[in-house]
C-alpha cells in the first residue's frame, strides 16, 4: 500500500471537476481544494465545491495490492434552498464518474457511498458526496 496514490486520486478528482462544463456554468468555475476566506472575494457570489475529507485503508487480494481511498466533495450553496445546490451537486457527482486516469495506480473500483443534505449555521445549504475508490498499485 502506497498513500503516494491519495495525491494522484486528488488530482484526477479535481481535474474531473474543474474540467466539467456543467458543474463549471453552474459554479463559475469555483472549485477549491478549501474553502475560500470568509472574508475574500471568492467566498460570495453563489455555489461553489471543495475537495474534502480523506480515509485511506490498505488493500489486497489474489497478489495485488492497494489501497482503498474514501473521499468527501462537499457543495457549499447560499441559497435559502436546497434546489441550486442539489443540481450542483448533481453536476459534481456526473463529473465524477468521468475521473481520469491516475498519474500514479489504476482505479479499479469507483463507488458512490451516499449524501448528506444540511443547513448550515450561516443559513446557507451544504451538500456533502462520499466516495470510495480502490486504487491498485
Amino acid at each position: 500500500m502506497s498513500y503516494a496514490w491519495s495525491a494522484a486520486l486528488q488530482e484526477a478528482a479535481f481535474a474531473a471537476l474543474t474540467g466539467s462544463a456543467e458543474l463549471s456554468a453552474l459554479v463559475a468555475g469555483r472549485v477549491f481544494d478549501a474553502p475560500p476566506h470568509a472574508d475574500g472575494p471568492e467566498a460570495t457570489g453563489g455555489p461553489y465545491v471543495t475537495l474534502g475529507d480523506e480515509k485511506a485503508e490498505a488493500w489486497g487480494a489474489q497478489g495485488l495490492t492497494g489501497a482503498v481511498h474514501e473521499i468527501e466533495v462537499s457543495v457549499h450553496g447560499g441559497d435559502a434552498g436546497f434546489a441550486g445546490a442539489k443540481r450542483v451537486a448533481a453536476a459534481a457527482a456526473a463529473a465524477l464518474e468521468a475521473l481520469p486516469p491516475l498519474a500514479a495506480g489504476r482505479v479499479a473500483t469507483a463507488e458512490f457511498l451516499g449524501a448528506r443534505a444540511r443547513r448550515t449555521r450561516e443559513g446557507g445549504r451544504r451538500i456533502d458526496l462520499r466516495y470510495r475508490f480502490r486504487i491498485e498499485g
